[in-house]
């Protein structure tokens, strides 16, 4: 059985976070593991409060996880202040991870902040610069970067600046902008356009978490990073597609669905 860790913030609500990640894991056929950095009070409206905990308690999970099994590929999502980006960065060289997708989670669905301003910076430093993959949104690139972006060749650009910050992979998800919905995925010389249809609906809570989790469950079966791109744009479309009305706000995607759909396909 192959394995993938998570380290990221628990999400109540179940869209998002720890709980999509595992959903995630789980349907494409990989065992998941976890690390909690923050528990956060949170449904399809908003969050109303969240709690980090204690930096070397992430740090214990994580190597409570590590030294007993054998994990193949390790994911992070919110790591909300720089002491808990320092303690991972600190765990993923000492556990010699090499197969580390990066999900730079800073905003939440609803929009309230889940990076506090001063840990953008350990993130840059600490993080990107052993990330195997980056996975970004617009929003989150134009923090990065500085840059402003609104068509394909300003993803372009702001993909070749985010890899002088040191992944080895960058995907810039291009969903937050207009037309179809394409994705750069670039190696440090050469961009792939991943492009799908754009679905037109609200349900899409969790997409983020659900997208890096299916790249990290790929790279954890022995896929290559473009292979595991692809089949999880593939993953992600189709957990879009089958996302579904829950509460009173954006209602989560569907991985269950979109496994199934893939299989049946």
């Amino acid at each position: 059985m192959r394995t993938a860790l998570t380290i990221a913030g628990s999400d109540s609500g179940g869209g998002a976070g720890i709980q999509a990640d595992l959903k995630t894991f789980a349907a494409l056929g990989v065992f998941g593991t976890s690390a909690i950095t923050s528990v956060t009070a949170q449904n399809t409206i908003g969050v109303q409060g969240a709690h980090d905990l204690p930096p070397e308690f992430v740090g214990r999970q994580i190597d409570s996880v590590l030294e007993d099994i054998a994990i193949d590929a390790v994911k992070t999502g919110m790591l909300s202040s720089a002491a808990i980006i320092e303690v991972v960065a600190e765990k993923v060289k000492a556990h010699a991870i090499e197969r580390l997708v990066v999900d730079p989670v800073m905003v939440a669905k609803s929009g309230a902040p889940l990076l506090r301003p001063d840990a953008v910076k350990a993130l840059i430093e600490r993080l990107l610069p052993i990330a195997l993959v980056l996975t970004p949104n617009v929003p989150e690139a134009e923090v990065l970067t500085g840059l402003t972006i609104i068509e394909l060749n300003g993803m372009r650009q702001a993909a070749r600046q985010i890899h002088g910050l040191g992944p080895r992979y960058v995907v810039l998800k291009g969903g937050h902008l207009g037309g179809r919905a394409i994705d750069l995925l670039f190696d440090g010389s050469r961009f792939t356009e991943l492009d799908a249809e754009r679905i037109d609906t609200p349900h899409t809570h969790g997409t983020g978490c659900v997208f890096s989790a299916a790249i990290a469950a790929e790279l954890a079966k022995g896929s290559p990073v473009p292979e595991a791109v692809a089949t999880a744009k593939r993953f992600i479309t189709a957990a879009i597609r089958y996302g579904f009305r829950l509460g009173k706000g954006f209602g989560p995607t569907d991985p269950i669905a979109a496994a199934r759909s893939l299989t049946l396909s």
